[in-house]
């Protein structure tokens, strides 16, 4: 609880405690005394919406609750309904704490978010640590992270060991380890071992400053659901206080009973505050993003939310998306000469030979066989030699082997070997690494891009979600990406696409059924698809820790690798906009219906603090809902 908060409480339960003291005497004593005291606790009760409303009026903001207030309960007291003005003033002020309560509580997981930002950076100069701005720290400089402090840069580990917890990143909660040249980025706290790491991006471009920023834009950023709630409290007020206004006089003139249409009137306003709707709408929203935020998904607005809500199509990038981005060894297939020759270990022997060849070799599909192998070394083979866009060649006890594409295989064997072997069979089947040994084809090593963990589930979650069309574009070749999709469940694939070609495919994917247009979500790494994330109706980045085009470029900014949390942030939406929806619908029905007994003389004011501050503090708790992700 804040201290302004506090300070307001206890402001109001002095108010209330005058405002007994006159009931008592009132009725005890005399009607004066009580008056006096009704007469203090007003004022002190209502310092606040005097004061707002006094600002306001100077401003030349004259029509909103605070001016609504006043004119309601001096009505009342022209009236001589004495209890009933400081009784509005009372429930009002404190349905104005529990709102105040509300946001405040609602602003916590924001507030998380907010809390990433580093104090310090202990940076290494001249062999001394000194304790600095971190915005003064440049690229390639060294910082010192020590247990318990938060890394306030982005870089690369260079000395140490340590885990970190990047639960105010990620929204993951287990630990990540770190070891010497392993990323690290700005926001994550050093949980174990003192880290050196080498700086890789200024403050301003670290992962830590561009979510600050993005946290902060985004209550800027307003839905539908908010712009009309902003357009119609400006013409709704000015409305009703001139209907009010004519109800009072055209009630005198008829009946000639001032003092109760005047009543009926100061009721009539009182009701028609729009502060249920002018605070939980904007609240569920804030809250919404808030609750994404704890689960690691950044939504830049409420915007962008009603958006994400209506989706009906999700599509996707392969590399990094969908599948890891990482090389692994698939299926191992052996010729029949080499089965005869060794027999059960032919394929381990198979991949012992290329890891052999290509341990010298830097490149990721050579690293992904000599990590499958693990127990082989560069002495294991000699007059290693690389041929060019085709592979390698290298001597093992006494053969001549070659390792490489099918080009390669084309140029080490006779015509006939080649006609012999299945090689060929493979070449539309993905990245394949052929091997061949004195004129004679021994085999192939299948290399696969790996499907991410959970992929096939996250997407079919999505299509139980509502989702109707899941679609997969990729620079791959199709037959590649056919069985990557046909093993997650997506229903149809793009293939051998440029950049280019990707937001061609999007734009035809958002155009398709143009009577009732679809919406679609893209989802990428946020690098090279930084075109087409621009370009769908929400663009949606994974694992986008230190990604700068992701942040910059997506509308929702997923800091994991886990595509379940596109189903998160889906539900997240709907969640959020089912209470918007709640809320004006309860808001405007309870006050329609309360504004027409008002105008009849059902209502009283009573029945007016409800429609007021119960339907405000009714429409705030549920929009509070929205913090439960």
């Amino acid at each position: 609880m804040t201290k302004k908060l506090k300070k307001k409480i206890i402001r109001v339960a002095i108010g209330f405690g005058l405002f007994v003291v006159g009931i008592l005497l009132e009725h005890f004593v005399n009607q004066w005394a009580g008056l006096a005291f009704y007469l203090a606790a007003y004022l002190t009760i209502g310092f606040d919406v005097l004061k707002n409303a006094a600002v306001n009026i100077a401003h030349g903001h004259v029509f909103d609750e605070n001016f609504l207030m006043i004119v309601a309960t001096i009505g009342a007291v022209a009236c001589k309904e004495y209890v009933e003005a400081v009784a509005v003033m009372l429930f009002y002020q404190v349905g104005e704490c529990f709102q105040t309560y509300a946001v405040n509580k609602s602003r916590k997981s924001i507030k998380a978010l907010m809390s990433i930002r580093p104090d310090f950076a202990r940076v290494v100069r001249e062999n001394e640590t000194a304790e600095v701005d971190p915005s003064e720290v440049k690229i390639g400089e060294v910082i010192q992270i020590r247990p318990g402090e938060r890394i306030p840069l982005d870089g690369i580990v260079v000395d140490g060991i340590s885990s970190l917890d990047t639960a105010a990143i990620t929204g993951e909660s287990l630990p990540k380890d770190v070891t010497v040249g392993s990323n690290v980025v700005s926001g994550c706290v050093n949980l174990t071992g003192v880290i050196t790491v080498s700086v890789t991006s200024v403050f301003a471009q670290s992962t830590v400053a561009k979510i600050l920023t993005l946290v902060e834009d985004a209550s800027s950023k307003k839905a539908k659901a908010e712009n009309f709630i902003t357009v119609f409290a400006r013409y709704y007020t000015p409305i009703v206080v001139c209907s009010a206004v004519v109800l009072a006089l055209a009630g005198s003139l008829i009946t000639g009973d001032v003092k109760t249409w005047i009543y009926r009137a100061m009721t009539f306003l009182l009701i028609s505050c729009p502060c249920a709707l002018v605070i939980s709408v904007p609240l569920s929203f804030f809250g919404g993003i808030g609750g994404a935020g704890k689960k690691g998904i950044l939504i830049k607005g409420g915007n962008y939310m009603e958006t994400l809500s209506e989706i009906d199509t999700v599509v996707f990038d392969k590399t990094g998306t969908i599948t890891k981005g990482n090389f692994a060894v698939g299926e191992v297939s052996v010729s029949d000469f080499l089965k005869e020759k060794a027999g059960d270990s032919a394929k381990s022997f198979l991949l012992k030979i290329a890891a052999m060849c290509e341990y010298s070799s830097n490149h990721p599909i050579a690293r992904s066989i000599v990590d499958e192998v693990k127990f082989v070394s560069g002495d294991d083979a000699t007059d290693v030699k690389e041929i060019a866009g085709k592979g390698v060649s290298a001597k093992i006890d006494g053969s001549q082997w070659y390792a490489g594409n099918y080009k390669l295989m084309a140029d080490c064997l006779p015509k006939e070997e080649l006609e012999k072997t299945d090689c060929h069979d493979c070449l539309e089947r993905g990245t394949v690494v052929y091997l061949a040994a004195d004129g004679r084809y021994m085999g192939h090593i299948h290399i696969v891009d790996e499907i991410k963990d959970g992929a096939a589930e996250a997407i079919r979650k999505l299509k139980d979600s509502g989702i109707q069309r899941t679609v997969m574009l990729t620079g791959d070749n199709e037959e590649s990406a056919k069985i990557v999709a046909s093993n997650v469940g997506i229903s149809k694939v793009y293939s051998n696409l440029t950049p280019i070609d990707k937001v061609t495919a999007i734009e035809k994917l958002m155009g398709e059924n143009s009577s009732d247009r679809s919406k679609v979500a893209f989802v990428g790494d946020g690098i090279n698809d930084a075109p087409v994330l621009t370009r769908a109706d929400i663009g949606i980045a994974m694992g986008a820790m230190g990604s700068d085009a992701a942040i910059e470029a997506a509308d929702v900014v997923i800091m994991t690798d886990e595509l379940s949390k596109i189903g998160d942030a889906k539900r997240i939406a709907r969640k959020t906009l089912r209470i918007v929806k709640e809320n004006i619908v309860f808001a405007l029905g309870v006050k329609a219906l309360v504004l027409v007994l008002a105008a009849f003389g059902i209502a009283s004011m009573w029945a007016a603090i409800f429609a007021d501050v119960g339907v405000a503090f009714i429409a705030i708790m549920n929009a509070m809902r929205a913090l439960k992700a």
